[in-house]
Parts: C-alpha cells; sequence; structure tokens
C-alpha cells in the first residue's frame, strides 16, 4: 500500500551520546563513518515552533521551491507553502518516478526562514575549515530522497522517523538515478547479499546522524516528518 513502510529490525550505524569529546569525534567519526548523535543538542522549543499549525500560521501564504525526487536532475517548482501541506505532502506512490515526486527540503528563503532557524541548536561539533548551512524540509510518508553524496553533514528529525541507508565513498550502490528510494527498498534492497547491505538506521526526534564527506547515503520517511540538516561546506 502506498505510504506503508517498514522499519528494519536492526541498525549497523554507530550511536554516541553527550558524553562524547570533540576530540574523540574528529578521531573516530569525522572523517570516516557515520555516527548517530542523542543528548548533544536539546531542540524541544524548536519542534514547538514546527508543528502544522504554528508553520502555516508563519508561512502558509509564502512561496516555497520543491525539488524532484531523483538523484542527478533536479526539477524545480514554486507553490505556496499552504499548497504543499494541504495538497502534495501525502504519502509516497511506490509506482511514480522519482522526477514526477515532488519534495519540500533544502531550498529554503533565509530571508523568510531565517527566524525559525535561528530557534534551532545546531549539534556541537564541526568541521575544521568547513561552515553551517541549514537544510529545512517536511515529507510525508514514504517519501525521500534517493542515493547521492555531497559534502559532509547532520539531519535531525523534529517530527516522524526517518530511514537512512549509507555507502562509503569507495562502494557505490546498485541504483536507478529515477528511481524513488521506496521502489529500490522494494525492488533492489531484498536481493542484496550481505556484503553489498548498506549501513543503516531510523532516526527518531531529538537524535542527529552525521555522515562524512562524499558517503553515499539515500533517505525515507517513514511517517510524515519535518527534519533539518546541517550541511558542513
Amino acid at each position: 500500500l502506498a505510504g506503508t513502510v517498514p522499519e528494519e529490525e536492526r541498525c549497523t550505524v554507530e550511536r554516541a551520546d553527550a558524553s562524547l569529546t570533540y576530540s574523540l569525534f574528529l578521531q573516530r567519526f569525522a572523517f570516516s563513518r557515520p555516527v548517530i548523535l542523542r543528548g548533544v543538542t536539546d531542540n524541544s522549543a524548536f519542534r514547538t515552533l514546527c508543528t502544522r499549525e504554528k508553520l502555516l500560521a508563519a508561512f502558509g501564504a509564502r512561496p516555497v521551491r520543491l525539488s524532484t525526487a531523483n538523484t542527478y536532475s533536479y526539477r524545480k517548482v514554486d507553490v505556496p507553502f499552504q499548497e504543499y501541506v494541504e495538497q502534495l505532502l501525502k504519502p509516497q506512490d511506490p509506482a511514480r518516478l522519482g522526477s514526477d515526486t515532488l519534495y519540500f527540503f533544502g531550498d529554503n528563503n533565509f530571508t523568510e526562514w531565517g527566524p525559525l532557524f535561528q530557534q534551532y541548536v545546531p549539534p556541537p561539533f564541526g568541521i575544521p575549515g568547513t561552515s553551517p548551512a541549514y537544510s529545512f524540509g517536511i515529507a510525508g510518508s514514504g517519501s525521500g530522497v534517493p542515493f547521492h553524496w555531497h559534502g559532509p553533514g547532520y539531519s535531525e528529525v523534529i517530527f516522524g522517523r526517518k530511514r537512512w541507508f549509507l555507502y562509503p565513498p569507495d562502494k557505490t550502490p546498485h541504483f536507478h538515478p529515477n528511481e524513488t528510494t521506496l521502489a529500490w527498498l522494494h525492488r533492489t534492497y531484498p536481493a542484496l547479499p550481505p556484503a553489498e547491505q548498506p549501513l543503516e538506521c531510523t532516526l527518531r526526534p531529538g537524535e542527529v546522524l552525521y555522515f562524512p564527506d562524499r558517503w553515499w547515503h539515500a533517505t525515507l520517511n517513514l511517517d510524515t516528518s519535518v527534519f533539518i540538516s546541517t550541511f558542513l561546506g
């Protein structure tokens, strides 16, 4: 059924808590492997600003830029935020191609969304020589971004659950660039031998995933989700 998304039974991404020091983060994770952090920040105040009612009141009439959910050739579409929430924020159709799936993530107008972002508490660990940039998104159950890579960054779930699949830079995953993550999960994932399976885990509110530079990753929202990423470029 559209929007019915399984949650994996295991998590193969290492976890760390507030006892993790910056020096240990640099030594063990920053340049080598992903990690899920919990308890390193408190974004409960930011979460209260991200309910459906609060976001519609603040941004409903303003345009947002949607991107298609395919790997290499994003098409952009501008719609009022209220129209996106009320008409397009639906479960992913498993039969729909990525090029036909519109997704709100990343293309934020920082003049308009700035007051909201100022309330967000980012993860405390930076990467030397980089500066942070935020990417805020809201998406329906079963939606997500297929495999791609870029610089290092963090992703935090504010509402909902988001499943992640990750491969190191030297291990390119097998996927079709115009296939949604949901379709990949149903068609390709079940046949993967153990040696070709990704690192994976499901993020819940309050958890932050760090991924290093050039790591392949795909995302899948298990619920209607609100999330924010901190890209280190």
